[in-house]
């Protein structure tokens, strides 16, 4: 099935109004906009966490889909992995330069998806987070 559509302006990883099937563009918003991915991209937005503290943040996430995600936002250059030799390890992570304006820029999206989802889904949302908390 080819989808193609006309534009008012030039779309990023669009050529002539198609986006290709193998444009870099697809590996990365596969990567970016992933379930788990996203929850980590705005995990880590306020400040680095350890393993567990991330893991903790985010309800549902499995070990080896966390350390999958992280590897892969990692080589993207989203996330900065920081192991310590210390006795237990430690390995904090925490986004880099880029990882963070990725973040700012998914906010507003989560933010439609939180005021929009009980409409779509039919299904009430979860308690709003209370000022300076994420809800997501």
């Amino acid at each position: 099935m080819k989808v193609s559509f006309d534009v008012s302006r030039v779309r990023p990883g669009a050529v002539s109004g198609v986006y290709p099937a193998k444009c870099a563009t697809r590996t990365v918003l596969d990567h970016v906009t992933s379930k788990w991915g996203v929850l980590i991209l705005l995990a880590l937005q306020q400040d680095s966490l350890r393993w567990g503290e991330l893991r903790r943040s985010i309800e549902g996430i499995s070990e080896k889909m966390l350390a999958s995600t992280l590897r892969t936002l990692e080589s993207d250059g989203f996330v900065n992995r920081e192991a310590q030799a210390t006795i237990p390890p430690r390995v904090d992570y925490e986004l880099t330069p880029m990882g963070h304006e990725l973040a700012d820029r998914l906010v507003p999206l989560m933010d439609w998806i939180a005021d929009n989802a009980d409409e779509i889904t039919g299904t009430p949302a979860l308690p709003v987070a209370q000022a300076g908390e994420s809800s997501f």
